[in-house]
């Protein structure tokens, strides 16, 4: 035979062999009436602080009795003594969907027939991504399966909603029992759960991230204007629900760092201090993170390394990818570091059975045991103020517990017993007989070979030697007191052996059936009893942790150290003022405090200033992109005909390599702009490419504009029969557009000023706060500018014509491909214009576009700026200024301007940006060579007075970049070697976005539509 299948009855004291619910005493009597049972000698857990030698833990009727080191032990209990284990409060998951409905979420194109309404009936809100009237607690369901699954790794008490949606109503504070959902449930209405996730919602509303923010926005101010009575014509069940919701701790589920700080923006615009789910990079952002005063949700998803061995697939991963995988298991110890508070979750694992792992892992990267437990007991719950009944073991809290093998931390210790509610549920036999050691095995009284049984009691690992030499290891079983092992005895002729078998002092025996059918006996007597190897002395001399520093933005090109403002003298070089002194030979520029402190010849540094030889080259203003998309997640919130409620700034990627490649092209300031899906787009995002800055310090508030839009993409005119459904589908409607929100802005401002105007509000309902006409507000004001993509002159004649009728201004028509054709008008009108230098024919509406367009709206007295609409474009703007030189006569001075004075003008921020004048911001490139060159590039580029490019370290960089992605594959590559999960490497690349671009919700986040 070579083998043998065996079964054994080990009739034990207590319990079952495998994973079952424990329905006996171990030992004394047990009074079913009381439900009492006492674990003695134990080393107790109490909370992360406190913990207690041989104490004992008594428990009655589903609840912590007494706990301590002089318990008295009532008569009739059921009394374990747990002498060398440990027990600790059963863990607290908050960002659980256990017992949830499945969501599935739509990934419908745009470009696909879009849905223009809910499909939910009932009196409830418009829009299916709000859904505040969810409750998990009529949703919840138990499962068994998902209870075990995340009763297995010690958790006995979870926080689940149903994650789906931007308001994605309330949570409910579950045990996990297999009991019914009446036992189950703690506490309903626990949580408020939200996110910039549309879910399942197959509406086309909202379509991008700006849209998302806009949305719960506009849904916060509503609920609180239907609180307040606003509403007494209509009952609306989702804005009720979420009025009631305020009162609950608040959750909101982010991907990365950057998604934790604009949630705390949303928060703080309504006086809510989110507890925020993380993507796990926080380290990457700790001191802003840090600032949100935000308690953070923290997942153990610790990307797995990367499969490098092919050549191919190494170019494909990023730098950035590399840091992370190496990086994120010591994010929760950076939080720690820096006292950030934060509960950890098990969501997001592939295999929950890895939470161990990587839970230890973390505590390898100096994550404090005491604070691993805290973040999965204590703080979890009082966060969700429910600190009185689980996450620590007192007096009068639910019997909720782990009975454990060692340290939970330590590798190796084990998990036992996970009670709930008082109920045991076993993981791993606590008791196990150790069945270790080498057997004679004998077959109908002839000698069979040997059964050798090795590993640990509780984890047993089997091997068969038969008499022909031939090795099997078996497969082994545990049911209940069953152990079962079958084989194949010849894999030439197929058939399994099978046997009973029971333990009788030194020996296994029992009957058995071999793959024919015939029966026979067998035994295995015990020759040599198992024992432990003798470990090693590890005399092995361990170095810390390789790991590569810190960068910031943590992306290529990223710098180990902020950079920081300097007094920086440039000396005797050629200065292009932009001011009345036009261009100044050998002069100097004294830079202190971010600003341009002194321009003249002969100045003197100051002590401590860095001094910089300019001999032979060129000092400039930043140039100053007036029409750019870079540096954004998504650019068109094109699901509706205007979404001037949408904003810009809230869609920043401050990552983007577009910012760093800009800089080396000497561009300071851009604006990031909507696209042209619609008449009336979103709000403008101006920003200074201040690398490494996080989106908030980049951002220049005060430049308050909007994106409008003329021509083909306003009406969908290349689209296709599915873009027959959104108004307008004509250029006569989109007319009718600007009129029709216009009017309606006029009569919400209105009803705001007589408001405004009441002495005595009370018993007087305010209007009803709208997002969007608060911008269109805002222009008929004269406090947010127009810039609108424009091309054809019939329709720019309409704009200005509607402009005119309404009394609002458009401030910059861009594009403008036709302003020649009425550049009279602009200037009349105070209209800049902001064009490409010679784009031509691209499509049907720019087929009289001429390269003299500039010139020509510049000699009619039109502040005229060349734009890129383009990331690469945008990287020699230079050239495109010097294309005016060549083909409409306009001198050089101001060709330059196009690019630096006249773009500030057009932003209405040259009173700091555009020239070089004393006071203004030290916004200034130096040039190796004449700047309408195409030899030159910048030296470097300052932005008030700190030098983001340096032309000179940004060669070290580079070289520093393959050394340091070298070592990671390297690593990498050990990893795979040792037995580590690993990835492919996926190809992104860069986001090149233009006005044209319309992309789902879930595109920021990697995933195309």
């Amino acid at each position: 035979m070579r083998k043998l299948v065996w079964t054994l009855a080990a009739w034990l004291t207590f319990g079952t062999l495998g994973y079952a619910q424990q329905t006996f005493p171990r030992n004394g009597a047990y009074d079913e009436r009381s439900g009492r049972y006492a674990f003695t000698n134990a080393t107790i857990v109490v909370d992360p602080q406190t913990t207690l030698q041989k104490g004992t833990l008594l428990i009655e009727n589903g609840l912590i009795k007494e706990v301590g080191t002089n318990v008295k032990i009532p008569a009739g209990t059921v009394v374990t003594d747990l002498k060398g284990k440990y027990i600790y409060p059963s863990l607290l998951d908050l960002e659980s969907d256990y017992g949830m409905p499945e969501v599935k979420k739509a990934r419908q194109s745009f470009r696909s027939a879009p849905q223009l309404e809910s499909n939910k009936k009932g009196a409830y809100g418009w829009n299916q991504a709000i859904q505040p009237e969810n409750e998990a607690s009529t949703l919840f369901t138990v499962d068994n399966k998902g209870a075990d699954e995340l009763r297995k790794i010690g958790f006995g008490t979870v926080l689940t909603h149903h994650h789906d949606g931007i308001v994605r109503g309330s949570g409910a504070l579950i045990a996990l029992t297999n009991e019914s959902a009446n036992q189950a449930l703690l506490r309903g209405a626990a949580s408020a759960h939200y996110s910039l996730d549309k879910g399942s919602s197959t509406q086309n509303y909202p379509n991008s991230l700006m849209g998302a923010v806009a949305l719960l926005r506009q849904s916060y101010y509503d609920a609180d204007w239907f609180a307040k009575g606003g509403s007494n014509q209509e009952n609306n069940l989702s804005m009720k629900a979420f009025g009631q919701l305020k009162a609950l701790p608040a959750f909101f589920e982010t991907t990365d760092k950057l998604g934790v700080l604009r949630a705390d923006k949303i928060g703080d615009e309504f006086g809510v201090q989110y507890i925020i789910r993380s993507g796990g990079d926080e380290y990457q952002r700790i001191d802003e993170v840090k600032a949100t005063g935000a308690t953070l949700i923290v997942p153990l998803a610790f990307p797995d390394a990367f499969d490098v061995n092919d050549p191919w697939d190494a170019d494909a991963v990023t730098l950035a990818e590399l840091k992370h995988w190496e990086m994120a298991p010591g994010n929760p110890a950076a939080l720690a570091k820096a006292n950030v508070p934060f509960a950890l979750t098990a969501s997001g694992l592939k295999n929950k059975a890895d939470f161990w792992t990587r839970l230890r892992t973390a505590v390898e990267f100096g994550l404090p045991k005491e604070k691993a437990l805290e973040a999965l007991t204590t703080l979890p719950a009082r966060l969700i103020k429910a600190d009185n009944q689980v996450g620590a073991l007192k007096k009068g809290m639910l019997a909720n517990f782990l009975i454990t093998s060692d340290d939970l931390f330590k590798n190796g210790s084990e998990i036992y017993e996970n009670w709930v509610q008082g109920k045991a549920y076993i993981i791993k036999e606590m008791n196990a007989p150790d069945l270790r050691g080498t057997y004679d095995l004998s077959f109908a009284g002839k000698p069979g070979g040997k059964l050798k049984i090795t590993g640990t009691p509780s984890k047993p690992e089997y091997q068969l030697v038969m008499n022909d030499s031939v090795t099997i290891t078996p497969k082994v079983s545990l049911t209940n007191q069953l152990m079962t092992v079958t084989y194949q005895p010849d894999k030439k002729n197929p058939g399994t052996v099978r046997l009973t078998g029971w333990l009788s002092a030194r020996e296994l025996q029992g009957e058995g059936t071999l793959p024919d059918g015939m029966p026979m006996n067998w035994k295995a007597t015990l020759a040599e009893a198992y024992t432990e190897p003798v470990a090693k002395a590890d005399t092995t001399v361990r170095k810390p942790k390789e790991l590569g520093k810190l960068i910031y933005p943590f992306a290529g090109f990223g710098n180990e150290t902020k950079p920081k403002a300097e007094t920086i003298l440039v000396k005797n070089t050629t200065i292009w003022t932009n001011e009345a002194e036009g261009i100044m030979q050998n002069a100097d520029v004294l830079i202190q405090n971010g600003k341009i402190a002194r321009v003249g010849k002969g100045l003197t540094a100051p002590a401590g200033a860095r001094t910089i030889d300019g001999t032979g080259k060129h000092l400039t203003n930043g140039i100053i992109d007036e029409h750019s998309h870079i540096a954004l997640f998504a650019v068109n919130e094109g699901s509706q005909t205007s979404t001037a409620e949408v904003r810009m700034s809230d869609a920043i990627n401050s990552e983007d390599v577009n910012i760093y490649r800009q800089l080396a092209g000497g561009v300071t300031t851009s604006q990031l702009l909507h696209g042209s899906a619609n008449a009336i787009g979103g709000q403008s995002a101006v920003i200074k490419l201040k690398w490494g800055a996080t989106p908030t310090e980049m951002w220049l508030p005060e430049a308050k504009y909007i994106k409008f839009a003329l021509g083909e993409n306003v009406k969908q005119a290349n689209w296709g029969d599915v873009a027959r459904v959104r108004f307008p589908q004509t250029r006569m409607g989109v007319e009718q557009v600007y009129y029709d929100h216009f009017i309606r802005a006029k009569e919400y401002a209105k009803a705001w000023q007589e408001y405004n105007a009441l002495k005595n509000k009370s018993g007087v309902t305010a209007p009803r706060r709208d997002l969007e006409l608060d911008a269109l507000a805002e222009i008929l004001k004269n406090e947010r500018f127009i810039t609108c993509h424009s091309y054809v002159q019939s329709e720019i004649n309409m704009l200005l014509h509607v402009a005119d009728s309404l009394g609002f201004k458009v401030n910059t028509l861009t594009h403008i491909l036709e302003g020649y054709k009425l550049a009279d008008k602009m200037a009349e009108r105070g209209v800049g214009g902001s064009t490409f230098a010679d784009w031509w024919a691209y499509k049907m509406e720019v087929e009289e576009a001429i390269p003299y367009n500039a010139a020509l709206m510049s000699r009619e007295g039109v502040t005229v700026a060349i734009n890129s609409d383009d990331a690469e474009m945008a990287r020699r703007l230079n050239q495109e200024a010097a294309k005016t030189v060549e083909f409409g006569g306009i001198s050089e001075i101001e060709a330059w301007k196009m690019v630096t004075l006249n773009p500030a003008k057009l932003l209405h921020l040259d009173n700091r940006l555009g020239s070089i004048k004393a006071g203004k911001d030290a916004d200034l490139v130096l040039w190796n060579n004449h700047p309408l060159s195409i030899y030159a590039r910048p030296d470097f580029t300052m932005i008030e007075g700190t030098i983001y490019f340096d032309y000179q370290e940004d060669q070290k960089k580079q070289e520093a970049i393959a050394k340091e992605k070298a070592r990671l594959i390297q690593k990498s590559m050990e990893a795979k070697a040792g037995g580590a999960s690993t990835q492919a490497p996926q190809t992104r690349r860069t986001r090149m976005w233009h006005c044209e671009d319309v992309i789902g919700i879930h595109a920021e986040h990697g995933e195309k539509e």
